[in-house]
């Protein structure tokens, strides 16, 4: 067992982020009384470092300060020392991350703020050097500076921490406000507001690579998912081209692991070449569950063989035995971004020998390499063109490429492996568990079905804290109280768990979740919800998420669950709530619709009447399992073998022999049919 010289606090935390930084020589407390009560005793400014896991410049910055003595001893002299896992801890994280974006007009990880002993934010930034480069002042510098700064200016330090905390609390609600139609929602969600987002949308689409604005360029799942519900609804063609560039695109690109399957984080440049070659479980989440979508609507068999590689993948690399699915893998193995992934030519020669011109022709492998002197496997043409230009049948081809990519990523297993975020987060499993939900669906797979039930039974099994959840869970124990985030995600697979299984206990759940919910996280001022339950002790502000950045928005997501359960349970309560919530933003979402493309969709859910598609009879199984193939933006799908009380959609509906169907659209119901073939001609009739 290796000695280390140097062990902290953090070595008694389970999180992977905080264990790498256990041998640090700084004195390093986690996020907690402990640390305050010893900033408040002392008269210290507080250090708060936030990072992640698989952070690539998180890392180099420990390497270069915090493993450094010299430096190590300053911040141990001058202030209280605290690590936070951002993915932990998001609500910490939000409320610095707002501080650091109002001094600096950016942010980004590592984020390191200063604080007052009071949790009050007054200077920080993200990134700083050991010495003075890339226009950024040293670490020791800053260290110095602001130590001297709360020595010598404290009055001037307080009244700075005082206006950030003001901007904190007023900040989050800048966006809400009188919709341009005032108070009148049938004003306000008309066929004008999707117009005028897919024009903004527009504006910034990369018409040549796909994707959205410049590098460095992220997936922007939630944006094209408005733009495959666009294509459905309203039959934009534009929208439906660039949804089709968008996906191939990345598909074909570096960013996709094109011989173990999953997506990285991001592209550092716009062909989608270079990725920041991190993979993170909700990413894998998003684009597989709308893959999935973009299957049912277009059929395109990329996107069924990209959907099944990656659950490959997740089934590979991301299980934890229990049924929950870790955080992340690193970009970095041995020091290094992307080694793991990139390949010499001579190793693909080693590997393929005289095959080894096809494998390099279609993957984009050449003696210089396409990446600082290496290869990143990607596809410059379709499999159907390359087959076409060697003179070979497709499929023929397309085994033997099968095979050898099999041979490569075993040799790869031989590498040193990036570093495993083993955490499980409740809200990044509720997501990956809707994406098996929505596969299952779409590919009418019975296994990726049973891996959903798997995931549901751990969460409930593991996660499980009274009424409510955890929101971690690592090494047998769960903690922290569940975000909004988490419950947001949590009702939404548990609807989709029910469209998979016609299991009634998972909308009960998800309708007793919604009420929780709206119970514990419910802002009276505003109508929206908090980001952290109601109370919260250890943070200086309750906030409240709008953004769909990364990830959906906890606020946008919960109003597209009040729009489904309002339907599903006939609740004007809900209903009306969901309306209230859009209305206040619906100018914010028309005005910035790339940042708030969450609420885009829910906003299209309500302009656009619900399909609701219901089933009763001895083949309501059957009967659903189609109706969960067609791809319909805002529908609703039910089925029960014998009759349900407490489902009004379900009520007084049972024929006395056989299977009923109902569908109804635009808020009338067509007299209900008999079989899936009567089905399909009504449904064809009614171009949906």
């Amino acid at each position: 067992m290796m000695d280390h010289e140097f062990t902290n606090r953090l070595t008694r935390e389970s999180s992977p982020y905080l264990q790498q930084h256990k041998h640090n020589p700084v004195d390093w407390f986690p996020w907690g009384e402990e640390a305050f009560r010893k900033a408040r005793k002392e008269d210290k400014p507080i250090l708060v470092s936030i990072g992640y896991s698989t952070c690539h410049w998180c890392h180099v910055m420990e390497r270069e300060s915090f493993e450094d003595e010299a430096t190590a001893k300053l911040m141990n002299e001058l202030f209280v020392n605290i690590k936070v896992d951002r993915e932990e801890r998001p609500d910490v994280d939000a409320i610095y991350m707002d501080a650091i974006q109002v001094l600096t007009g950016s942010g980004g990880w590592p984020l390191n703020c200063f604080l007052t002993p009071d949790l009050k934010p007054f200077y920080g930034g993200t990134y700083f050097p050991p010495e003075n480069r890339y226009n950024r002042p040293s670490w020791k510098q800053v260290l110095i500076g602001v130590a001297n700064a709360y020595s010598n200016k404290k009055d001037e330090v307080e009244e700075q921490a005082n206006r950030l905390i003001q901007h904190i609390n007023e900040g989050d609600d800048r966006f809400l406000g009188k919709n341009v139609n005032g108070d009148n929602p049938d004003l306000a969600f008309t066929p004008n507001s999707s117009i005028t987002i897919f024009e903004g949308m527009k504006k910034t689409f990369d018409t040549e690579y796909g994707g959205f604005s410049p590098a460095p360029k992220f997936p922007g799942t939630m944006s094209l998912r408005f733009l495959l519900n666009d294509a459905k609804i309203n039959g934009n063609q534009e929208a439906e081209d660039h949804l089709h560039r968008s996906l191939e695109a990345m598909i074909m690109g570096g960013i996709y692991d094109q011989i173990g399957g999953g997506f990285a984080r991001y592209s550092t440049d716009p062909e989608w070449l270079a990725p920041h070659f991190e993979k993170m479980l909700y990413d894998n989440a998003l684009l597989v569950a709308l893959l999935a979508d973009a299957y049912s609507f277009s059929g395109r068999e990329m996107y069924k063989e990209t959907i099944l590689e990656t659950l490959e993948w997740v089934d590979r690399e991301m299980n934890h035995p229990e049924g929950g699915f870790y955080s992340a893998l690193d970009a970095d193995s041995e020091g290094v971004e992307g080694k793991f992934y990139v390949w010499d030519e001579e190793e693909v020669n080693a590997l393929l020998g005289d095959d080894a011109p096809f494998f390099k022709g279609f993957y984009d492998v050449s003696p210089q390499g396409n990446w600082e002197g290496v290869n990143i496997l990607r596809r410059k043409q379709s499999l159907a063109d390359f087959s076409r230009k060697i003179g070979m049948e497709e499929s023929e081809l397309k085994p033997l490429m099968k095979r050898w990519s099999i041979r490569l990523r075993l040799e790869r297993e031989k590498r040193v492996r990036p570093g495993l975020d083993d955490k499980v987060l409740l809200d990044w499993n509720a997501l990956m568990l809707t994406a098996y939900c929505k596969a299952a669906k779409s590919l009418e797979s019975e296994e990726l079905a049973q891996r959903a039930e798997k995931a549901i039974t751990f969460i409930y099994g593991k996660m499980k804290n009274g009424d409510g959840f955890y929101h971690s869970y690592k090494d047998g124990t769960a903690k922290i109280d569940a975000f909004l985030s988490d419950y947001a995600y949590l009702i939404e697979a548990l609807i989709e768990l029910y469209e998979v299984t016609l299991g009634e206990c998972y909308l009960l759940e998800a309708r007793r979740l919604t009420d929780f919910v709206i119970q514990n996280f419910s802002d009276p001022q505003t109508g929206y919800f908090l980001f952290a339950p109601k109370g919260q002790k250890d943070l200086i502000a309750e906030k409240k998420d709008f953004f769909d950045n990364a990830l959906p928005s906890g606020n946008s997501r919960m109003v597209s669950n009040l729009q489904r359960l309002s339907l599903i349970f006939d609740s004007s309560e809900y209903k009306g709530k969901a309306r209230e919530m859009l209305l206040g933003i619906s100018a914010s979402v028309e005005r910035y619709p790339r940042s708030f493309s969450g609420w885009a969709n829910a906003l299209t859910n309500e302009i656009y009447p619900p399909v609701e598609l219901v089933a009763v009879g001895e083949e309501a199984k059957t009967f659903t399992e189609a109706f969960n193939r067609l791809f319909l933006p805002n529908k609703i799908v039910m089925g029960a073998l014998e009759e349900k009380e407490g489902f009004p959609l379900l009520s007084d509906r049972m024929p006395n022999e056989g299977t009923a169907i109902y569908l109804c659209s635009n808020f009338s119901c067509y007299p209900p049919v008999n079989s899936l073939e009567e089905f399909r001609d009504l449904y064809a009739s009614l171009n949906l």
